[in-house]
């Protein structure tokens, strides 16, 4: 790299200094070294921490697990929360059953943790990882939101009016943390302990790191789609590669992973691409040849293409070939036919699409959304990551990547809901685009669009229970692609929700623009 080797001597020595310190408060405290292990999610530098979080969930979880009654009546609310969000969102199934005593009375409830802001924000944020037929933790989540808004209005000048009023609209497992605000992670009690404010120096070195790394990537895509040639044709030569690389700089949240993000921004440019072509540049005969000569994966018969289409053929076929023939070299394997697949079903979606707008026939809901979940491209994505991973590679995996799984539909369910849902709200686009809520009113004819907004981000909330639950039950998929997928899903608001004021989409604007003016 360019930049002084400094940055990474120093970052050595504050992480050999981090370690030994949570080292120490393992051995000392447990219920502590969470709150540590809290810290160090929320600033974004876990990638350094693996094989030590993991040694002190294993622990927990076994007591969790076995003693489970003993461990909930000897811990507070807060404690408890917070324990039970940590192994969840680590891949480790602990029942709900540990806040069934919530449930018993919700006056006295109300009347111990009104004013309980501390136990009231880490309930929220656990129930937020609840899973199907999890009506007790629901629950537990619908009331610990009411009592935090009725205590809003009761403290609005409060010092934690503004924390509390941000974890509402954005909880801890919708988002990332490279974009949230982390200046307000550490309490005051850890920025008296000197061994606990090098985490903040840490995380400024990783920052710092990763923002260097982004813009040397960044260059490096631009470079690649000048070279591959596309740019020169008018069809293409406003395409912006920043908005590809976006979802790989996101989801690839170790720093290490460079080349990985390079790659995919490169798939993802295609989908981009090919989707425009199906949407505005081609007549249905001509992307009738095209998506043909996609399910040859040859050039033959496509003559009668302009250029620009060919040559988008040329450019799919070549980088799609080009990336099997790399796998293969690493693994033995050779995964053209199940890179070839996702492609064709892909097209065959977009093909579906262009006949349904060019009829001006709605389609049926069910149906729409159906076609609308792989016309995502959501699959291909999250295909590609897969084998970029390098782990797990092997017949059995690859053969449940290729069967659509759970974990990537529900992923592509939330992309296309969600796009649908943003949307529909802006009034230039109602009616246009055939969304699953023009679908669905058509259908249903006494439907206001206020209560179709509310179906669909039901819709939304009962996918997202699917994907913890994948997180909790995928055993064929290793760990890093699972938590790619929830990286994905956890994207979408930012890369959808046009019109919101979430913070985390102000920082993401900001690092935008530093790569853009870099």
């Amino acid at each position: 790299m360019d930049f002084s080797d400094d940055i990474y001597i120093k970052q050595a020595l504050v992480l050999k200094e981090v370690k030994h310190a949570f080292q120490k408060l393992v051995s000392e405290d447990s219920m502590e070294s969470f709150y540590v292990i809290d810290i160090i999610q929320r600033l974004g530098i876990q990638h350094h921490f693996e094989e030590e979080i993991e040694a002190v969930l294993q622990k927990q979880l076994s007591v969790f697990s076995s003693h489970l009654n003993d461990f909930a009546n000897g811990h507070e609310l807060h404690e408890l929360a917070l324990q039970f969000r940590l192994l969840r969102q680590s891949g480790h199934h602990v029942a709900a059953d540990v806040f069934d005593s919530l449930k018993s009375n919700k006056r006295e409830f109300r009347a111990k943790y009104g004013e309980d802001v501390k136990s009231l924000i880490a309930l929220q944020e656990a129930t937020q990882l609840s899973i199907e037929g999890e009506d007790n933790l629901d629950d537990a989540g619908c009331l610990s939101r009411q009592l935090l808004h009725a205590w809003l209005k009761r403290h609005t000048e409060h010092h934690e009016a503004i924390y509390v009023a941000n974890t509402l609209e954005d909880p801890l497992h919708y988002g990332l943390s490279r974009f949230r605000d982390t200046s307000v992670v550490l309490s005051d009690y850890y920025k008296t302990k000197k061994e606990w404010t090098c985490l903040e120096e840490l995380a400024e070195i990783n920052s710092c790191i990763v923002r260097t790394m982004n813009q040397k990537e960044i260059i490096q895509v631009y470079k690649w789609w000048k070279d591959v040639g596309m740019v020169k044709e008018e069809k293409f030569a406003m395409y912006q590669p920043l908005k590809w690389y976006i979802w790989p700089m996101a989801c690839f949240t170790d720093p290490s992973f460079s080349d990985q993000r390079i790659e995919l921004t490169k798939s993802i440019s295609l989908i981009y691409i090919i989707d425009d072509i199906f949407d505005v540049h081609g007549t249905l005969d001509q992307l009738t040849i095209f998506r043909d000569a996609v399910n040859r994966w040859e050039l033959g018969d496509t003559e009668e293409l302009p250029d620009f289409m060919k040559m988008c053929l040329n450019v799919l076929f070549d980088m799609t070939n080009d990336f099997a023939e790399r796998i293969y070299k690493r693994h033995g394997l050779n995964p053209i036919d199940t890179l070839k697949r996702s492609w064709v079903r892909l097209l065959n979606a977009f093909m579906e699409e262009a006949h349904w707008l060019r009829s001006g026939d709605l389609p049926r809901s069910e149906e729409y959304l159906n076609i609308g979940i792989v016309s995502t491209g959501v699959h291909v994505v999250l295909l590609h990551a897969f084998f970029l991973f390098d782990e797990s590679v092997n017949m059995e995996t690859v053969a449940v990547m290729d069967n659509f799984p759970q974990i990537v539909h529900s992923v592509a369910k939330i992309l296309r809901l969600s796009d649908d849902l943003e949307g529909f709200k802006k009034e230039e686009v109602k009616g246009v685009d055939g969304s699953y809520l023009d679908c669905y009113m058509n259908e249903h004819k006494h439907i206001s669009a206020e209560d179709v907004q509310k179906h669909v981000c039901h819709l939304i909330s009962s996918e997202w229970k699917r994907l913890n639950g994948q997180i909790l039950i995928q055993n064929q998929l290793p760990t890093s692609f699972t938590n790619f997928c929830l990286n994905a899903a956890r994207m979408v608001p930012l890369m959808y929700h046009y019109t919101t004021n979430n913070p985390c989409l102000s920082i993401l604007r900001e690092q935008i623009k530093m790569m853009v003016n870099m």
